[in-house]
Formats: C-alpha cells, structure tokens, sequence
C-alpha cells in the first residue's frame, strides 16, 4: 500500500507561516503574562471583604443588645483576617515564582513584613492583657494598633513601588486608626469595617479598573 512520497509530513504537521508563528508566540506570551503579573485589584479586595464582613460582626455581637452571639463577632473577624493573610500570601507567592531579580526579592521582603508585623503585634497586644489591660481598653488596642500597622505598611509599600495610590491608602488607614480610637467602642468597629474596609474597596477599585482604563488611553 503506497503512503505517499517518503519525508512527506503529515498534513496537521504543516510548518507554520511567519505570521502563524508570530501569533502562536504573541498568545503564549500574554498566557504567561496572565501568570505572572500581580493584580492588586484581587488582593486590595479580599482585604476589604476581610474588614467590612469581620469588623461589621464584631459591631453586631457587642453589648447586651447584640444581634449575633458574642463570640461569633471575634471570630469572624479573626478568621477573614487571617485567611485574607494566607490568601494574599499565597497569591503573592504564585506570581513570584515567574519572576526573577531585584524585584522579586522587593516582594518578597515586603510580603513578609505584613506577616512579622502582625505576628509582633499579636505577641505585644497579647502581652499587654495578660498585664492587666482589659474591658473595651483591649477592643480599641487591638483594632487601634491593626489599622495602624496596615497604614504603615501601606505607606512603605507605596514608596517602595513608587504608588500613589497604595500611599494614599495608607495616609487614609492611618487617620481611620487614629478616629477608631476615639469612637470607642462599639463605634470603632464601625470605623474599621466602613472607613478601614472602604479603604481598600476604593483601592481595589482603582487598581482594577479606573488605572487600566487609563492606560488604555
């Protein structure tokens, strides 16, 4: 049985054009770029979910006339706050693996900041209960001295990525820390969950859509 003439190639194995080749490696390179390009977007919105659900429990189970049970509210907030933690982390850690250089390693250091911060925060806050401090004066240290951390971060991570946005973020965090205190309780979970998580819906916002938009332009 005759299958054709010897070093004939089969007929889905056809070389590609110049032009074929060009559109094959333009859309293996926007793949690859979907993997390793950080939307902050995503990140900026796990955060305020974490904040606004967490902190707006924590406001509903306060007081005798609260309408969740008391302990549901802390651990709530607790549990979005610590998974937006893994989360961002992982994420992080996901796009990075594509990338190499100074950069990588900036992210990395940046990334690990937010996670010793808090394990130091938490270490210092437990600390100062055990030392005496209770009653509604551990309620406003505890989320006083998480929003201010963040603004921190925020502001640090702003310069280090040359973001305006991100250090606007942080300017606003820091003021929603100062203003929580102030509210007292139970008003300062009010603060967190609308001005805090609002924070970072607004930049979760601008990341995703009104900054690409303009990029586009």
């Amino acid at each position: 049985m005759d299958d054709g003439p010897e070093g004939d190639a089969p007929e889905g194995d056809a070389p590609l054009s110049a032009i074929g080749s060009l559109a094959v490696i333009q859309a293996e390179g926007r793949r690859v770029g979907r993997l390793v390009r950080f939307n902050p977007a995503i990140v900026n919105a796990m955060w305020a979910v974490a904040w606004f659900v967490g902190f707006g429990c924590a406001f509903l189970a306060y007081g005798p006339d609260r309408l969740i049970p008391g302990w549901l509210g802390p651990a709530v907030a607790a549990a979005l706050l610590v998974a937006a933690e893994v989360a961002s982390f992982a994420y992080g850690m996901r796009v990075g693996s594509g990338i190499a250089g100074p950069s990588r390693t900036s992210a990395a250091m940046y990334g690990w900041s937010w996670t010793l911060g808090y394990v130091c925060l938490t270490v210092l806050n437990v600390a100062l209960t055990h030392r005496g401090l209770s009653g509604p004066d551990v309620t406003l240290l505890w989320s006083g001295s998480s929003l201010l951390l963040a603004g921190v971060l925020h502001l640090t991570g702003g310069t280090l990525f040359r973001d305006p946005a991100l250090y606007a973020v942080g300017v606003w965090t820091m003021v929603c820390a100062a203003v929580a205190v102030v509210a007292g309780v139970p008003g300062n979970f009010l603060v967190l969950a609308f001005a805090g998580g609002g924070g970072f819906a607004a930049l979760a916002v601008y990341t995703g859509w009104v900054r690409p938009r303009r990029a586009r332009r």
